[in-house]
């Protein structure tokens, strides 16, 4: 008997509900989010580690830090998402910290623009997976679809503000920004399963 109402004292876990196929879905969500935002962190200190320092690109460099503070804190809400909801990390997690912090340091040595072309080329596919991802749990997870909104708004500000400092200007910003993508949506697949 005790151990009946202690079963029924006890909250269910959010996934609990859902059918396996949904819950299943729901982790690769969560889990190519937070690896999203993880990589995001580590572009803006890779490209910071380069514009830190020197005063003639003190104005990036605050830029960038501002930026890596907002995707602080998707990160460390989607790290508190990941314990409620029980979803594993990506595996992929080392690499992805050196491929984002890599790609930070190699377009901020490439120069401001190409920096720029860096955050447009990411928040664009970033946005887009968000928008994607509203859609898709806005009926089964309001509280979800709420918090990628507000996230994708600030994505998007990033993307508005590298844009207007010129990333369309970066050398060879159609390759640079094609190539960006493309690593962005095959990171996104291998961490949906990985």
């Amino acid at each position: 008997m005790s151990n009946n109402s202690d079963r029924q004292s006890r909250p269910s876990r959010p996934g609990a509900k859902l059918n396996a196929k949904a819950s299943a879905r729901l982790g690769e969500i969560l889990r190519v989010d937070h690896a999203g935002e993880y990589g995001a962190v580590a572009i803006y200190k890779g490209q910071q580690a380069v514009f830190g320092r020197s005063a003639k690109t003190q104005k990036i460099a605050d830029q960038l830090k501002h930026m890596q503070e907002e995707e602080q804190k998707h990160l460390d809400a989607f790290d508190e998402l990941l314990n409620e909801y029980e979803v594993r990390p990506t595996a992929m997690t080392p690499i992805w910290n050196v491929a984002g912090f890599g790609l930070g340091v190699v377009t901020a040595l490439m120069g401001e623009k190409a920096a720029h072309a860096c955050t447009e080329a990411v928040e664009t596919v970033i946005e887009q997976h968000y928008a994607d991802q509203i859609e898709e749990v806005k009926d089964s997870h309001p509280d979800l679809s709420a918090k990628f909104t507000q996230f994708r708004e600030d994505e998007l500000a990033h993307r508005d503000l590298a844009i207007e400092e010129g990333a369309h200007e970066a050398p060879g910003y159609a390759l640079l920004s094609k190539i960006i993508d493309t690593g962005c949506r095959v990171a996104i697949k291998i961490t949906e399963k990985i």
